[in-house]
C-alpha cells in the first residue's frame, strides 16, 4: 500500500506504537510517522506508506497547529504533566491579560531550547534516551517561528491556549520558558495536535476506526496523491517519457507554473516521481517510486 494515511493519535501510545498498528493494520511493512507527537499528546499525526516513504524528506518543513493546556504553579524535568516536578509547588499570582503580556515575547523567530526528554538526535541518539540514562545531553537551541500563541482562558492554575509553530518548535519548552517569565514555573498539562502542514483533523481517522476497516477501505482513506505535498504542481506524462524518468533521465514535461519541484504522475493517482526543475519544462528526477 503506497500513500499518506492521517491518524488522530489518542493518549498513552508513543508514535512508534501507532506505526506498529498501522503495519497490522494495512499489511505494509515500510511505515513512517512524520513528526513525533509525545505518548500524552493527541491529534494529527501523518504516516507514509510503502514506496511514498521516501518523501519524507519533502516535509521537513511543515508547520503545525495546536491546541492544550499549560498548568502554573511547578515546573517538570520533562517540561511536561509526565515528568517529575524539580521544584515546590509556588501559587500563580497573575492574571490572565498579565499571562497575556508575557506570551507576547514569544511570536516570531527566536532561538528555542529543545527539552533535554526529546526525540531531538544528538549523535544520532535520541535526546531522551541518553537523559533517562541518566548521561549528560548537550541540546543546542534551534531557530523557529511561532506565528501565533495564544492564551484563550485561565481557570485557577491552568491555562488553555492555541499555537502555530514552524517545524522543530516545542510546545512544551514555550510552557517552561513562560512559568518561568510568571515566576512560579510551569509545564504543559495536556496537547492536541491540530493540524500538520496541509493536514487537518477532519481528515484524520482514529486508531479504533482503522482496525475496524479492511486493507480496501483503508486504501479508500488516503488522500489523493495530488493532494500530497500541496506546494508542488502535478503534471502527467506519457509513457515513453515515465521510461525515461525511471532511469532517471533529464525529461521535458508539460507546461507547470514556476516551481522548483514538481510531482510527475504516470496515471490518475500513479505519483511517478519527484522532480528538480533544470530549465523551462525541462526536469530531472530527485526521487523515483513508480
Amino acid at each position: 500500500m503506497n500513500g499518506l494515511l492521517i491518524l488522530d493519535k489518542p493518549a498513552g501510545m508513543t508514535s512508534h506504537d501507532v506505526v506498529s498498528i498501522v503495519r497490522r493494520a494495512t499489511g505494509e511493512r515500510s511505515v513512517g510517522h512524520l513528526g513525533t507527537l509525545d505518548p500524552m499528546a493527541t491529534g494529527v499525526l501523518p504516516l507514509l506508506l510503502g514506496k511514498h516513504t521516501r518523501l519524507a524528506q519533502f516535509f521537513g518543513k511543515a508547520e503545525k497547529q495546536y491546541t492544550g493546556h499549560i498548568r502554573f504553579g511547578f515546573a517538570t524535568d520533562t517540561f511536561d504533566a509526565e515528568g517529575t516536578p524539580v521544584a515546590e509547588p509556588v501559587a500563580l499570582m497573575h492574571s490572565l491579560e498579565e499571562l497575556r503580556v508575557m506570551a507576547r515575547h514569544f511570536d516570531g523567530e527566536m532561538d528555542q531550547m529543545p527539552p533535554v526528554f526529546s526525540a531531538k538526535k544528538i549523535n544520532g541518539v535520541p535526546a531522551h534516551k541518553l537523559a533517562r540514562a541518566g548521561k549528560e545531553v548537550a541540546v543546542k537551541p534551534a531557530r523557529i517561528f511561532i506565528h501565533s500563541f495564544e492564551l484563550m482562558g485561565l481557570e485557577g492554575d491552568v491555562a488553555s491556549f492555541t499555537m502555530h509553530v514552524s517545524a522543530g518548535g516545542y510546545v512544551r519548552s514555550v510552557a517552561q520558558e513562560l512559568g518561568a517569565m510568571a515566576g512560579c514555573g510551569a509545564h504543559l498539562s495536556s496537547l492536541r495536535r491540530t493540524q500538520a502542514g496541509a493536514f487537518t483533523l477532519a481528515q484524520a481517522i482514529t486508531v479504533d476506526e482503522l482496525k475496524s476497516l479492511s486493507v480496501a477501505e483503508i486504501e479508500a482513506r488516503l488522500p489523493h496523491p495530488r493532494s500530497v505535498l500541496p506546494e508542488m504542481p502535478s503534471v502527467m506524462v506519457d509513457e515513453q517519457t515515465a521510461g525515461r524518468i525511471r532511469n532517471g533521465m533529464q525529461v521535458n514535461v508539460p507546461e507547470f507554473s514556476d516551481a522548483a519541484l514538481i510531482k510527475v504522475f504516470s496515471g490518475p493517482r500513479e505519483l511517478l516521481a519527484i522532480a528538480r526543475r533544470i530549465a523551462g519544462t525541462l526536469v530531472k528526477p530527485e526521487i523515483v517510486l513508480g
